[in-house]
């Protein structure tokens, strides 16, 4: 990383914390480190089918009735998406209409074997592999809140995607999501997997929780993560470099 910055004109960090963090790393780099937050655009597919998808997740209720939350992660162990199985499966066993689905990419193969065992054997769990973009916008749209179980996060395009589509969002509470997710304003942070549960049955039971949650998501958002504006701030930096190759 050191030799990196040396020879890069440019860095950029997601957050004011991850500059300083570098900076504090790297004294030499300190001019060359620029915060731009990452930019959402978010593209559900209009064509998307809820009720194939749930069909196809053994997901065999009424859409009225149910309450998905849907965890989006590469199967791989920094995205820890086994923290909430236990929890998750005795609360379904409690109240049989609330399912975790788990999507993303098989990353690590030796983890992704534990991960399908333990999946297999937990009521009201299901894991679904990689999907389309639009499609998993459709599928974020749908279900009821996004959820983010990682050990450690840069700044989760799940999450603000969630926001953007107005879909409530709890993460666990680590620097990376506590940068993005304000407790009880813009998501719900967690620390254990009781904790989410305890949330969760909240976001359930109180409409007027999830819709300030929404709004204050999709406003921050806008405010704060607009894909404009990080394209402006990459183009300047261009700008900087074809600059400085005239002179």
């Amino acid at each position: 990383m050191r030799r990196v910055l040396e020879e890069a004109r440019f860095a950029v960090a997601f957050t004011e914390s991850m500059k300083e963090m570098a900076q504090a790393q790297w004294p030499h780099a300190k001019g060359k480190i620029h915060v731009q937050s990452q930019g959402i655009a978010t593209t559900p597919n209009a064509a998307f089918n809820w009720n194939t998808f749930l069909q196809h997740s053994e997901i065999n209720q009424s859409a009225d009735n149910l309450h998905v939350f849907l965890l989006i992660c590469g199967l791989r162990q920094v995205k820890d998406p086994l923290y909430l199985v236990g929890a998750f499966s005795e609360w379904h066993q409690e109240e049989p209409n609330v399912y975790l689905v788990i999507v993303g990419p098989e990353v690590d193969p030796v983890f992704t074997r534990e991960v399908k065992a333990k999946v297999k054997r937990a009521a009201g769990v299901r894991l679904i592999g990689e999907m389309p973009q639009g499609d998993l916008h459709a599928v974020v749209k749908n279900c009821f809140a996004v959820v983010n179980s990682s050990v450690s996060e840069g700044m989760s395009a799940a999450i603000l995607e969630a926001m953007d589509l107005e879909v409530p969002v709890l993460a666990r509470n680590i620097p990376g999501n506590a940068a993005m997710v304000k407790h009880e304003v813009t998501g719900l942070l967690f620390s254990t997997p009781q904790e989410f549960v305890h949330l969760a049955k909240r976001l359930v039971s109180d409409p007027a929780l999830e819709k300030a949650i929404v709004t204050n998501g999709k406003a921050y958002v806008r405010m704060y993560h607009s894909w404009q504006v990080e394209g402006d701030t990459y183009q300047q930096l261009i700008r900087k470099l074809e600059g400085s190759g005239e002179d």
